[in-house]
Formats: C-alpha cells, structure tokens, sequence
C-alpha cells in the first residue's frame, strides 16, 4: 500500500513543537532557537518529509521563482539566453522556470497562467508571434513585473530589452557591399515580426544608402530555423539572376543557408557570401566560421534577469525600455580570412 503523505502536524507531533514553530524552520525564520530547529528538522528526516515549497509560496502571495518564456527553444539562441538569466537570479537567491511557447499564443497563455499559480515573482518573456497587449494585461494589472525580450509589444505597459535590429541589418549589408556585392539577398524569417521588420528596414536602408535597389524577389522569409535557411537558399538559387551574397535572418538561418549551399556543391565564404545575426556559440566553431551580427544572447539573458530583479526588488514594475547595441562580427563566411569585430553599432 502507497505510504501516507507525511504533514506538517505530523513533525510537529514527533518533535513535540507547535505547528507554527515547524512552518518557521521550514521557512528559515531567525525566530527559532538553534535547540528546538535541530529537533524540528531531526523529525523531518525521520519521517522522510518533503516541503512542498510551491504551496507554501502559493499561500504566502510570493516566491524565489522567475518565470522565463520563450518562443522557441530549438534555437539555440533561447538556451544561451536562458544561461544568461539563470546566472543572474541564481545569485539572488531565486530559481527559474522555463517554458517553450513554439510560437503558439494559446500555449503561451497557458504556461503564463500557470507560472502565476506557482506564484512567480516575476516573468521574463520573448513572445509568440500574434501576441497583442490584451495578452499582457491581466499581468500588468496584477502588478507582476515583466520584461518583454527579444520582441516589443507597442503600448504594453512592461518593460522590454531588445537589440538594434536595424543598425545590425544596416551594417551588415554595408560590409557586403563594401566586398563588392551587388545582388545581396535577405532570406528566413516571419514577416509578421518586429524583429523581421527592422532588420529588413536596416537592409533596405544600407542598400537605398548604396544607391541600389530593394528587389522584392531577394527577400524571401522562411522558418527562422536551419530548414527555413535551406528551403530560403533553394528559392535564391531558382531565381534567374542569382544573388552573391545574403544577410539571413538569424544565425540558424544562416547554417542552413550554408547546407543548402553546399548541396548544390557551392562553398560559403567562397562562392557565395553569408552573414547571420545573433552570435550564438556555433558561429564561431562552424566551417566556415559565421560572420553575424553579434546581440550577445547570454548577455541579454543577463541584463533583463537584471532589469526585472530590480523592479520585483522596488516592489513595483515601472516600464523601461531598452535597446542594446550590436556588433558586426566579421569572420570566414563572407569571404574573410581573420576575424575582426568591426566596432560596436547603435542607431
């Protein structure tokens, strides 16, 4: 037969205290003597008992819990962030909680109803494509700080940590044409994006700068994933006048990009010129080595797990908004043979 669930009575039975004592020790509180909290937890060992520290948070209207949820966990730019967050609330004494939308706004409702059951502190969020401010308002009514990574919501109320999508996009074209790229293309990604948006404005500014023309057949979006960069370099290569070179969407985008190149027997850096964005840690081991544009994912992790630990600290969410600069990391996959970080770049 299952073994009965062991209680706080029960502890405070065998170790001949109050109730209320035990919930002190199981709390850490100062309040309890050195003789009588080694009594107390000498019970619990015995009995095999486990805090259930989720319900006692639950009861308490507060956690040590940071709730992280992001769009899309196969790309490895969302792990690194995670790192990011993890070694900054780790240090302050909380644990985090993640949690994988996969660009589904249904989904994302419901892992955030559920992180609020266990009584986060807080959330950090990169959101799933068709979010809307209706989405976040019961987080902003309830007082929750939040911190919107990676994406904005326009008039959200929360505070937000994204890069300079455009000046990144803007820089890394200059650099293509600077190399004597004509036909430059922009593969991967979701239109329906900010993120898509801006780094397709800095690309069409960097060209219009140039004198050259925006072609709308070289902007073909895709998954932002390795398969979307395959399937985006295939549609490239169809075209009847091909492109020499393309800023893709993020760095997964561009390892496909560079799959699909070598499929038709074609050596990125070579024979066609790539650029990615992100600087995840794969960039700098491929071959060739990706040239991108760097936002620093453990970086950004780093500083919104910054941000919302001072707002939950203040006791009250105060929106900021902030946008990080970026770097152009310049290595082999867009015909270079050294690296070299061209200096960092904000609109």
């Amino acid at each position: 037969m299952a073994r009965e669930r062991v209680t706080v009575v029960d502890i405070a039975r065998a170790a001949g205290v109050s109730k209320s004592t035990v919930s002190l020790v199981l709390q850490g509180s100062s309040l309890v003597n050195e003789a009588t909290r080694a009594k107390v937890n000498a019970a619990i060992r015995e009995l095999g008992y486990v805090y259930n520290r989720g319900a006692a948070n639950l009861r308490q209207s507060k956690s040590k819990i940071i709730g992280i949820v992001v769009n899309d966990l196969t790309n490895s730019f969302f792990a690194e962030l995670a790192v990011g967050v993890d070694a900054v609330v780790q240090s302050a004494g909380f644990v985090q909680f993640l949690a994988n939308t996969g660009e589904k706004s249904e989904r994302q409702r419901e892992v955030i109803a559920s992180m609020r059951e266990h009584g986060v502190s807080g959330l950090i969020i990169s959101p799933a494509r068709g979010t809307e401010v209706s989405d976040l308002a019961p987080l902003v009514a309830s007082g929750i700080p939040v911190v919107l990574v990676v994406r904005d919501i326009a008039d959200a109320g929360v505070s937000s940590l994204i890069s300079d999508n455009h000046a990144g996009a803007m820089a890394a074209v200059r650099h293509l044409i600077e190399r004597g790229h004509r036909r430059i293309a922009f593969l991967g990604g979701f239109p329906d994006t900010a993120v898509f948006e801006a780094r397709m404005r800095g690309f069409r500014d960097a060209l219009r700068e140039a004198g050259m023309p925006a072609v709308d057949e070289l902007v073909i979006g895709s998954a932002p994933s390795r398969a979307g960069g395959v399937t985006a370099i295939e549609q490239a290569m169809m075209l009847k006048e091909r492109p020499t070179a393309a800023l893709c969407f993020n760095d997964a985008v561009a390892f496909g990009v560079c799959d699909g190149l070598r499929a038709r027997r074609l050596e990125p850096g070579a024979d066609f010129a790539v650029i990615g964005f992100d600087d995840v840690i794969e960039a700098k081991t491929a071959v060739p080595a990706l040239t991108t544009v760097s936002v620093d994912p453990q970086g950004m992790g780093e500083r919104a797990a910054e941000l919302l630990l001072k707002q939950i600290m203040a006791g009250r969410a105060e929106p900021e908004a902030i946008v990080s600069p970026v770097r152009l990391v310049v290595r082999q996959s867009c015909g270079g043979t050294v690296e070299r970080i061209v200096k960092e770049i904000s609109s």
